[in-house]
Protein backbone atom coordinates (compact mmCIF):
# COMPACT_ATOMS: atom_id res chain seq x y z
CA UNK A 1 0.00 0.00 0.00
CA UNK A 2 1.26 3.47 -0.76
CA UNK A 3 2.21 5.81 2.09
CA UNK A 4 -0.52 8.32 1.27
CA UNK A 5 -3.17 5.57 1.22
CA UNK A 6 -1.91 4.19 4.56
CA UNK A 7 -2.03 7.64 6.19
CA UNK A 8 -5.55 8.21 4.87
CA UNK A 9 -6.68 4.79 6.15
CA UNK A 10 -5.22 5.51 9.63
CA UNK A 11 -6.89 8.95 9.82
CA UNK A 12 -10.23 7.55 8.64
CA UNK A 13 -10.22 4.84 11.35
CA UNK A 14 -8.87 7.10 14.13
CA UNK A 15 -5.64 5.15 14.73
CA UNK A 16 -1.93 5.87 14.37
CA UNK A 17 0.38 4.64 11.63
CA UNK A 18 3.30 2.98 13.44
CA UNK A 19 6.56 2.03 11.72
CA UNK A 20 7.31 -1.55 12.85
CA UNK A 21 10.29 -2.67 10.70
CA UNK A 22 12.09 0.31 9.12
CA UNK A 23 14.88 -1.79 7.57
CA UNK A 24 12.58 -4.02 5.48
CA UNK A 25 11.96 -3.35 1.80
CA UNK A 26 9.33 -1.88 1.72
CA UNK A 27 9.17 -0.65 5.36
CA UNK A 28 6.49 -2.39 7.46
CA UNK A 29 3.86 -0.19 9.16
CA UNK A 30 0.73 -0.99 11.17
CA UNK A 31 -2.38 1.05 11.78
CA UNK A 32 -2.82 0.72 15.57
CA UNK A 33 -3.26 2.81 18.69
CA UNK A 34 0.26 4.04 19.54
CA UNK A 35 -0.37 4.21 23.31
CA UNK A 36 -1.49 0.57 23.37
CA UNK A 37 1.51 -0.41 21.23
CA UNK A 38 3.95 1.24 23.68
CA UNK A 39 2.23 -0.35 26.68
CA UNK A 40 2.46 -3.87 25.20
CA UNK A 41 6.09 -3.35 24.15
CA UNK A 42 7.06 -2.22 27.66
CA UNK A 43 5.16 -5.16 29.16
CA UNK A 44 7.08 -7.63 26.95
CA UNK A 45 10.41 -6.04 27.94
CA UNK A 46 9.56 -6.31 31.66
CA UNK A 47 8.68 -9.99 31.28
CA UNK A 48 11.97 -10.66 29.48
CA UNK A 49 13.88 -8.83 32.23
CA UNK A 50 12.17 -10.91 34.95
CA UNK A 51 13.26 -14.14 33.28
CA UNK A 52 16.91 -13.02 33.08
CA UNK A 53 19.29 -14.69 35.53
CA UNK A 54 22.21 -12.61 36.78
CA UNK A 55 25.21 -14.76 37.71
CA UNK A 56 27.70 -13.32 40.17
CA UNK A 57 31.23 -14.57 40.75
CA UNK A 58 32.03 -15.09 44.43
CA UNK A 59 35.65 -15.48 45.50
CA UNK A 60 37.04 -17.93 48.06
CA UNK A 61 40.66 -17.46 49.13
CA UNK A 62 42.81 -20.41 50.13
CA UNK A 63 46.49 -20.83 51.01
CA UNK A 64 49.00 -23.61 50.46
CA UNK A 65 49.15 -24.39 54.18
CA UNK A 66 45.42 -24.25 54.93
CA UNK A 67 44.26 -26.43 57.82
CA UNK A 68 41.55 -29.06 57.31
CA UNK A 69 38.81 -27.26 59.27
CA UNK A 70 39.45 -23.96 57.47
CA UNK A 71 39.39 -25.84 54.16
CA UNK A 72 36.03 -27.42 55.04
CA UNK A 73 34.65 -23.99 55.99
CA UNK A 74 35.67 -22.58 52.59
CA UNK A 75 34.13 -25.60 50.84
CA UNK A 76 30.85 -25.08 52.72
CA UNK A 77 30.84 -21.40 51.72
CA UNK A 78 31.46 -22.36 48.10
CA UNK A 79 28.66 -24.96 48.17
CA UNK A 80 26.27 -22.34 49.51
CA UNK A 81 27.27 -19.90 46.74
CA UNK A 82 26.87 -22.61 44.09
CA UNK A 83 23.45 -23.64 45.41
CA UNK A 84 22.34 -20.00 45.06
CA UNK A 85 23.35 -20.17 41.38
CA UNK A 86 26.55 -18.10 41.61
CA UNK A 87 29.97 -19.04 40.24
CA UNK A 88 32.86 -19.47 42.68
CA UNK A 89 36.44 -18.40 42.01
CA UNK A 90 38.90 -20.29 44.23
CA UNK A 91 42.21 -18.45 44.62
CA UNK A 92 45.42 -19.75 46.20
CA UNK A 93 47.92 -17.01 47.06
CA UNK A 94 51.59 -17.94 47.24
CA UNK A 95 53.71 -16.09 49.82
CA UNK A 96 57.50 -15.91 49.83
CA UNK A 97 59.16 -19.26 49.11
CA UNK A 98 55.83 -20.97 48.45
CA UNK A 99 56.35 -19.92 44.81
CA UNK A 100 58.87 -22.76 44.50
CA UNK A 101 56.20 -25.30 45.60
CA UNK A 102 53.44 -24.75 43.07
CA UNK A 103 52.39 -28.40 43.33
CA UNK A 104 51.06 -27.74 46.86
CA UNK A 105 48.76 -25.00 45.58
CA UNK A 106 47.59 -27.14 42.67
CA UNK A 107 46.85 -29.96 45.12
CA UNK A 108 44.77 -27.63 47.32
CA UNK A 109 42.80 -26.42 44.29
CA UNK A 110 42.25 -29.99 43.04
CA UNK A 111 40.99 -31.00 46.50
CA UNK A 112 38.69 -27.96 46.51
CA UNK A 113 37.23 -28.80 43.09
CA UNK A 114 36.68 -32.44 44.05
CA UNK A 115 35.03 -31.39 47.35
CA UNK A 116 32.64 -29.12 45.43
CA UNK A 117 31.92 -31.76 42.74
CA UNK A 118 28.37 -32.44 43.95
CA UNK A 119 27.36 -28.77 43.50
CA UNK A 120 29.58 -27.54 40.67
CA UNK A 121 32.27 -28.29 38.14
CA UNK A 122 35.45 -26.47 37.16
CA UNK A 123 35.12 -24.50 33.92
CA UNK A 124 38.77 -25.09 32.99
CA UNK A 125 42.09 -26.07 34.55
CA UNK A 126 43.70 -23.92 37.29
CA UNK A 127 45.47 -20.83 35.93
CA UNK A 128 48.63 -19.27 37.40
CA UNK A 129 48.62 -15.46 37.34
CA UNK A 130 51.63 -13.97 39.13
CA UNK A 131 51.46 -15.09 42.76
CA UNK A 132 47.88 -16.34 42.42
CA UNK A 133 46.55 -19.65 41.13
CA UNK A 134 42.83 -19.67 40.47
CA UNK A 135 40.01 -21.80 39.11
CA UNK A 136 36.36 -20.92 38.45
CA UNK A 137 33.72 -23.43 39.54
CA UNK A 138 30.29 -23.03 37.96
CA UNK A 139 27.07 -24.53 39.35
CA UNK A 140 25.65 -27.70 37.83
CA UNK A 141 22.43 -27.45 35.85
CA UNK A 142 19.43 -28.70 37.85
CA UNK A 143 18.07 -31.96 36.46
CA UNK A 144 14.56 -31.77 35.03
CA UNK A 145 12.17 -34.43 36.27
Amino acid sequence: MKIADAIAYAEKNGVDLVLIVPTAQPPVCRAIDYGKFCFERDKREKEAKKKQVIVKVKEVQLSCRIEQHDFETRVNQAKRFLSEGNKVKAVVRFKGREMSHMELGREVIDNFVSACAECGAAEKKPVLDGRYMSVVVSPLKPEKK
